[in-house]
């Protein structure tokens, strides 16, 4: 199994009526000069997804600094009960999280995925809170239309019954290897080593013993709001922070979109930002903190110098 080369400290932040769990990494006493760097994960992940990253960053980096990852509401140790899960909310989680560990300082943000578009967004909305941005694969959503507006809330009202009647969980599974099974066939650049510790931070045994993920199904329904870009795109021409897009060598958003929103789309819209470069991790796919963990931590050691 894999062996993390620098251990995190697990606490449990009290924001906004939950108890947030956070994972820090440090080294040696914390330079009140260096900004903290939030890592924020994607959609069904969790903040120990960093590790492999963290454990790629150089000593000279590291030292001084303190690094947070959370776990948002509703995934991994971080729990909310609850049918319905809202955009916003992790965007106020973030601000919670901020103004408690990082008082009165601006911060670095890395953020992947789902994780990626709460920053791009947060620092529209906070531009004075954060230094510089790295957006991993954070490309956002079609732009949607008007008409779509009636079937969408229907189906999230559809799904919502489906979730209630208990047809719409989670998988489980009878061990952990199971998991590591899973987390390898969702990517096959994953290795069993890598699998096998990360399924220990992605789910848990229950008392019977079953593995279990370490998520909320409502997290699967489908929003009932659309996406507008013509909102979105004047909060992204808030943002004030430099910021690295990071895309991996495989084109997955070409994958999950069917064409209708691309990889030039969402270089087109990052023209609205101020300060933005470009980069692309070869031999990588959408989880390229997993892929090619060496690699993005020498981007993002350079982007944050």
């Amino acid at each position: 199994m894999y062996k993390e080369k620098r251990s995190a400290h697990s606490a449990f932040v009290p924001i906004r009526g939950l108890q947030y769990h956070v994972l820090q990494w440090s080294q040696g006493p914390v330079h009140p000069d260096l900004p903290a760097l939030f890592l924020l994960h994607g959609w069904m992940d969790v903040g120990a997804s960093y590790q492999f990253m963290v454990d790629a960053l150089s000593d000279d980096f590291l030292r001084g600094r303190r690094i947070i990852a959370p776990d948002w509401r509703g995934f991994g140790l971080t729990e909310v009960k609850t049918d319905s899960f809202w955009f916003p909310d992790y965007l106020a989680d973030l601000d919670f999280l901020i103004d408690t560990l990082s008082p009165g300082q601006a911060v670095d943000l890395v953020g992947h995925s789902m994780g990626g578009n709460v920053s791009m967004n947060y620092a529209g909305v906070r531009p004075e809170r954060i230094r510089r941005l790295i957006n991993l694969e954070g490309f956002g959503l079609a732009q949607t239309r008007p008409s779509q507006a009636a079937g969408r809330m229907a189906q999230w009202m559809d799904e919502l019954k489906t979730l209630h009647a208990g047809a719409l969980s989670l998988r489980d599974y009878g061990e952990r290897e199971g998991v590591a099974q899973r987390l390898m066939k969702t990517n096959p650049r994953l290795d069993a080593d890598k699998a096998r510790w990360l399924a220990g931070h992605w789910a848990s045994a229950d008392a019977q013993g079953r593995w279990r993920i370490l998520g909320e199904a409502a997290h699967k329904l489908k929003n009932p709001y659309l996406f507008r870009w013509d909102e979105m795109q004047e909060i992204w021409k808030r943002i004030s922070a430099p910021v690295l897009a990071i895309h991996a060598s495989d084109d997955t958003l070409a994958r999950w979109s069917s064409g209708n929103y691309t990889l030039a789309h969402y270089h087109e819209r990052l023209k609205n930002v101020a300060q933005t470069r470009i980069a692309c991790i070869d031999d990588a796919g959408h989880m390229l903190h997993h892929d090619q963990p060496l690699a993005l931590a020498e981007l993002i050691e350079n982007f944050l110098a």
